[in-house]
């Protein structure tokens, strides 16, 4: 008998409260008692995200908010700049194909970070490009990009050329977790998913939607969109409403924890993510792993296995014999790195946990590792960096 604990960047753990509200008996969503949840919500995730703009809700995955930002701003043969930097920022690119847009593409290496000045000088090359469409947190590589920087970038751009080139940020694993001012880094639309740092199973997806990305999709009037039309989201939010029937047990859940959320506090939260985050990068590099992101996130960290190690048969020992879940690579980095998520309510005894699993696991194959090396590095900065 073992207990497993989940460490991947999506699910992550559901606090207790979350589950006790998704076992009760189901509500009517047209009544006003879950109107005034959906009211709860609503207000506490413009918290989250530090917007005043609206907040919509979707019951999908995040990459269904993804689809819904690109055909409600961006028109069929539009044109949109892509950030490329990793599995979910080609994402993007993917959508926008997918609906007939001209992609810009600006790609960098897996692992590395954007120069603002060719975003600036992009989006003053195409003023008639719809959005610049990039990630806060790249969950493939855990780059965390500096979207306040590239957010300024972009104005300087539209400065440049006049045009309005709208900034869409994909926040779905670091929304929550890390700092994401959306009003004042200039986010027009930012995307965030239930299942990452708001702690809950996944399903519903978010948008915040400035009152400038209102009026480019009031103007695309043959968007490609039914169940995903902004419009109609907004229309039943001034309501207390949603256009369908909502995912009633999770929208519950979601109630349970962004309560959790604000009264812990939204710069305390960051904070806490990051110690994690710090403490976790000690450890695997005190380990001989490097890490793959040249500009590390806090919500996660993605490190390349040591040479020698067979990745997939490391992460399968420390599940079957500890129970601790962590994510593999995708895409090119597939059999290469691993990654482990430290947000929402995982703490310090859970990274430690999963660090000491690291080390048997690299014992079972051989490697001389004394034990202690990787929870000593990250107990440091734990004992250094005490929460506030």
């Amino acid at each position: 008998m073992q207990r497993n604990r989940l460490l991947t960047p999506g699910p992550t753990p559901v606090p207790e409260t979350a589950l006790l509200a998704m076992a009760k008996q189901l509500i009517h969503h047209r009544t006003p008692e879950f109107r005034n949840v959906l009211a709860e919500v609503f207000e506490t995730l413009k918290y989250v995200f530090d917007t005043k703009n609206d907040v919509v809700m979707t019951c999908s995955s995040g990459t269904g908010a993804m689809e819904t930002a690109v055909v409600n701003l961006v028109p069929r043969g539009g044109k949109a700049i892509v950030l490329e930097s990793g599995k979910f920022a080609e994402r993007w690119r993917k959508i926008g194909e997918a609906f007939g847009v001209e992609v810009v593409r600006y790609e960098v290496p897996w692992g590395d970070v954007f120069d603002p000045r060719e975003v600036e000088r992009l989006v003053a090359a195409n003023p008639d490009a719809s959005a610049v469409f990039g990630t806060l947190l790249e969950t493939s590589t855990g780059v965390g990009h500096d979207v306040e920087t590239l957010g300024k970038a972009i104005q300087a751009g539209n400065a440049s050329s006049g045009g309005k080139v709208l900034w869409v940020v994909d926040g779905i694993s670091g929304a929550g977790a890390m700092e994401c001012r959306t009003d004042a880094w200039g986010i027009d639309v930012l995307v965030a998913g239930s299942q990452k740092a708001l702690m809950t199973p996944p399903g519903l997806a978010f948008l915040s939607v400035s009152p400038d990305a209102w009026a480019k999709i009031e103007a695309n009037a043959t968007k490609p969109a039914f169940y995903f039309d902004l419009l109609s989201y907004r229309k039943s939010l001034h309501e207390t409403d949603t256009p369908f029937t909502p995912a009633t047990g999770l929208v519950l859940a979601l109630a349970e924890n962004l309560r959790l959320l604000k009264q812990f506090g939204r710069e305390r939260m960051w904070a806490r993510v990051r110690r994690l985050a710090e403490g976790t990068q000690a450890g695997v590099q005190a380990l001989g792993m490097r890490l793959v992101a040249s500009r590390p996130g806090d919500g996660m960290t993605a490190a390349f296995f040591p040479e020698g190690v067979d990745g997939k048969r490391l992460l399968g020992f420390i599940f079957e014999r500890f129970g601790v879940k962590l994510a593999g690579g995708q895409g090119a980095l597939k059999g290469k790195i691993f990654r482990i998520a430290h947000m929402g309510i995982i703490d310090e005894l859970d990274i430690i946990s999963a660090l000491a699993a690291l080390e048997m696991g690299l014992a079972e194959q051989g490697i001389d590792v004394p034990f202690g090396t990787a929870t000593g590095a990250a107990n440091r900065v734990f004992a250094a960096k005490r929460p506030g």
